[in-house]
């Protein structure tokens, strides 16, 4: 399986994940891939040196857990290295129903296959969660703004979180609250075009 989508590299790139037992699973369902573990907030200048080597060489995906130590983590490297690209994994599918603990180790294969299926990659890197949209919207006047969301039924309903889980999972950004969506949605470049086919996908979809 061939993640390499920039034909100025030679080689697949290096996946990063936070533990061994992320790296095995991450293995199990992609096969013989190259992957490195940053041991969670334990990652070491000298390894980040490593991956922002790789980035240049290789290329590079991140796929941390969906929490908050993984957001830190994925922000920690993509500061470093904004070229990285990203791969995203709801709550939902990384849950273990037994204790409840959020990891890449709980996904299943088909459901890490799935979501490298769908990489991601940094448009603006110099956007935060409070200017994203004002960044986005100078850039590209077509950029998905508060109201698309609020139109699509993805904020200020009952049901409006459930929506953004299952529309997260379509544009391959995870699950999050409505501002943190908004601003995935216009770091990566999806356009309003973009966005609202697959909200009709989601709405065809009925669940």
């Amino acid at each position: 399986m061939n993640f390499n989508t920039n034909t100025d590299l030679d080689y697949e790139p290096l996946i990063v994940v936070e533990g061994k037992n992320d790296a095995h699973a991450v293995r199990r369902a992609l096969g013989k891939v190259d992957v490195i573990w940053t041991e969670g907030f334990g990652l070491t200048e000298q390894k980040l040196e490593y991956i922002a080597e790789m980035a240049e060489r290789r290329g590079v995906i991140v796929c941390t857990d969906p929490d908050f130590a993984g957001k830190q983590i994925r922000e920690r490297i993509n500061k470093r290295i904004p070229k990285a690209r990203h791969v995203y994994l709801s709550v939902e599918v990384a849950r273990n129903p037994k204790d409840h603990d959020i990891g890449l180790e709980n996904v299943s294969s088909e459901e890490i296959r799935k979501a490298f299926s769908k990489i991601l990659e940094v448009k603006i890197s110099n956007m935060d969660s409070n200017d994203g949209v004002k960044i986005a919207e100078k850039i590209n006047a077509e950029a998905v703004v508060m109201a698309d969301l609020r139109q699509s039924g993805l904020v200020g309903q009952c049901c409006s979180a459930a929506k953004r889980v299952r529309l997260g999972k379509i544009l391959g950004i995870g699950d999050t609250n409505a501002k943190q969506f908004l601003f995935r949605v216009n770091r990566f470049g999806i356009t309003k075009d973009e966005f609202y086919s697959a909200v009709k996908q989601m709405e065809g979809n009925g669940k």
